[in-house]
């Protein structure tokens, strides 16, 4: 029987001794994309896949895409060698395709890490071709989210997207973060409702200034100049960074 390499034989890559390189390939492959593509930062949209445009909740939908359209056509006049703000999603439907959908419809690059789910789970049409990238692993998915996020905009969404919310809201308070990340709730209504955030403070169990860790947005205007202020100054006039090399600098997601 011929041999082959171990990198050429499926039932040895898919193997439990084989996990590791499993897990190194969902960070080198994405890094070899967005380097090609000159990814340098992103804009992450996080909200729930059933939202529909037509549904009860549609009005979210709909301001997730115009939002993503409003940052796109700003960040293509900053007339920068590298993409900056680029549209990031879950690549999946609801929230997610509205993202997608309004980057894309301004003209611009636009990423999805989509995850391989037993339900509603299948990358959108809205995604730049070569920036539609799979996952198997979360923390590997979350890892892409996190390190080149320069803002997050918390839409509406279950379990999903409190899971995505507050592991970023962790790295910033733990300062796990290497760059100031803007968290944005969209939603005030909801998620008032949803989290109660005085009373962590009340109970002992997050400090008050945590609360200063994100903000509210309740309308696309609204989202976009905050947005706007924050990677005016947190970002503009920072030294040029390259996208990330082989492993990631010590102390930083």
């Amino acid at each position: 029987m011929s041999q082959i390499p171990a990198y050429q034989n499926d039932s040895f890559m898919q193997s439990t001794d084989a996990r590791p390189l499993r897990i190194v390939a969902e960070y080198l492959a994405p890094l070899s994309v967005f380097r090609r593509e000159h990814i340098h930062d992103t804009i992450v949209f996080f909200g729930s896949a059933r939202l529909r445009e037509d549904g009860p909740l549609g009005r979210y939908y709909r301001d997730a895409s115009a939002l993503a359209r409003m940052v796109t056509e700003w960040s293509k006049a900053l007339r920068h060698p590298r993409h900056r703000f680029v549209v990031c999603s879950g690549g999946g439907p609801g929230i997610m395709e509205a993202a997608n959908r309004g980057a894309s419809e301004a003209g611009g690059k636009t990423v999805g890490l989509n995850i391989g789910l037993p339900f509603e789970q299948r990358p959108n049409s809205f995604i730049t071709r070569s920036l539609s990238l799979e996952f198997h692993y979360f923390f590997m998915r979350k890892f892409w989210f996190a390190y080149l996020a320069r803002a997050l905009v918390v839409f509406p969404g279950g379990f999903g997207t409190l899971d995505e919310m507050f592991e970023i809201l962790t790295l910033e308070q733990s300062k796990k973060l290497e760059r100031k990340v803007l968290i944005l709730l969209y939603g005030p209504d909801y998620w008032k409702e949803i989290v109660n955030f005085d009373a962590l403070v009340r109970h002992g169990v997050i400090a008050a200034e945590d609360l200063s860790l994100f903000q509210f947005a309740d309308r696309p205007e609204q989202a976009f100049q905050l947005l706007c202020d924050h990677l005016t100054r947190e970002c503009l006039g920072e030294p040029e960074r390259e996208t990330p090399a082989i492993a990631p600098s010590a102390g930083s997601v």
